[in-house]
């Protein structure tokens, strides 16, 4: 599993990535900015591909977890599909030119016009909606019969396991809003010929993100099976795919997190047979933050550096509002400086950003180089992940710019917003 500095290292004392200095690109963008390394998303995304590589299979990469369009178009162009919830995301895959046959709509709360979006994507439709409730499936099959159409569907089945994450993110325990039970899909089946509106090709699941063991997996898949057994008998045609969702975690810091290799050999164990012929069953997964996580850093500069008796504080210019994480899951991110000369001596430091709020805090009580001061850069590990894809403009901050590395040289993907950004649309 990729690590917080596999694809940032320092090179002749500064940090870089694909042979760019981050200091290069902060004094000629400014910071706080967001800096991506290309071989960060691709890395993982092939890893999977080799481990997947003898089964049908799509990877559609968790757009929530970093919705830059380059970065879409990068991994489509690497043959990735898109996981999306949202109309907006919907729209974003469409700007970045991903096919139809490679896209998976789920969530919640979709609504009639978003189903609308998603039967008439480029013309066809998209590859499947994964459903999450009965109410859903009807107002779908509605929808659908108006248009004269017949929407591609996935029953969302929600195992009732726990994945042993943050409960934030926990999406597989029957107490979670996320998906139907057994009894739920066992209704559908027996009501499918009142929904002639419906296509139903396959089952999904999801059951949490940032997972640190496959234990949870193997239950989870292990229920998956006994689900598909049970409808063996009940269908009047076979499934075509099975969405196993995403989940695996990534190293924030010293956790010991799944390797991708594994994970695909827990995948052939419970549905090898069945992913070969004659059913050939197609495999769906949903990598996000896995792929995404430590592709990407947050640089900012030291503003002030308050010397306490008891700890210093250094106050950077990046703020709750760019990074939300860790005032959000209390989420730990590793910070470095970019130059390396100054990794010692350490003091107990807070590191702050200028958001008015307690919460706006990167790391408490962190053992940090003691001469790093005013005017000096640093890099907030691991945030390619839930980073700008969660960011706000509260205090009025404009939100930063985002790069991206790709064969040693960098481009601004996403532009700096202006002051005259935060009130545009406003009388």
């Amino acid at each position: 599993m990729t690590q917080p500095l596999q694809f940032f290292q320092y090179e002749n004392g500064i940090l870089s990535s694909e042979n760019v200095s981050l200091a290069t690109i902060a004094q000629k963008i400014g910071t706080p900015v967001y800096i991506y390394s290309a071989e960060g998303f691709l890395t993982p995304f092939r890893e999977f591909s080799e481990g997947l590589s003898e089964f049908n299979h799509l990877i559609c990469f968790a757009l929530k977890s970093n919705s830059n369009l380059s970065i879409l178009r990068l991994l489509a162009q690497e043959g990735a599909g898109m996981d999306l919830v949202s109309g907006g995301e919907l729209y974003r895959a469409e700007k970045a030119l991903v096919s139809a046959e490679k896209i998976v709509f789920s969530g919640v709360g979709k609504t009639a016009e978003e189903m609308q979006q998603g039967l008439n994507y480029h013309g066809t439709g998209i590859y499947s909606f994964n459903v999450e409730s009965i109410p859903e499936l009807k107002l779908l099959n509605e929808v659908a019969l108006n248009m004269n159409r017949k929407a591609p569907v996935a029953l969302r089945f929600n195992p009732d396991v726990d994945a042993k994450t943050h409960p934030y993110i926990s999406t597989g325990l029957k107490k979670n809003k996320f998906g139907i039970s057994k009894s739920e899909v066992l209704e559908v089946i027996r009501s499918l010929d009142q929904l002639k509106g419906i296509h139903l090709k396959g089952l999904s699941i999801h059951i949490g993100s940032q997972l640190l063991s496959l234990a949870p997996l193997d239950d989870a898949f292990g229920r998956l099976e006994e689900l598909l057994c049970a409808l063996d008998q009940k269908l009047k045609s076979p499934l075509e795919f099975i969405d196993l969702g995403g989940g695996i975690g990534i190293t924030y810091r010293d956790e010991k997190t799944p390797p991708i290799q594994k994970y695909c050999k827990l995948i052939k164990k419970h549905f090898g047979k069945r992913l070969k012929a004659p059913s050939q069953l197609k495999i769906l997964i949903e990598p996000g933050r896995t792929l995404s996580g430590n592709a990407g850093v947050l640089v900012s500069k030291i503003i002030y550096r308050k010397q306490r008796r008891s700890k210093d504080f250094l106050v950077i210019d990046a703020a709750m509002n760019d990074l939300i994480r860790p005032a959000l899951y209390e989420s730990y991110h590793e910070i470095v400086p970019i130059h390396e000369k100054h990794l010692l001596p350490k003091v107990k430091t807070n590191i702050v950003g200028p958001v008015c709020e307690s919460s706006d805090c990167f790391a408490s009580d962190r053992p940090f180089p003691a001469h790093a001061d005013q005017g000096e850069l640093v890099a907030i590990l691991s945030a390619g992940a839930y980073g700008f894809s969660m960011s706000s403009t509260y205090n009025s901050r404009p939100r930063p710019a985002e790069v991206l590395i790709q064969k040693g040289r960098f481009q601004v993907i996403r532009s700096r917003e202006t002051w005259e950004d935060l009130i545009r649309g406003e009388d």
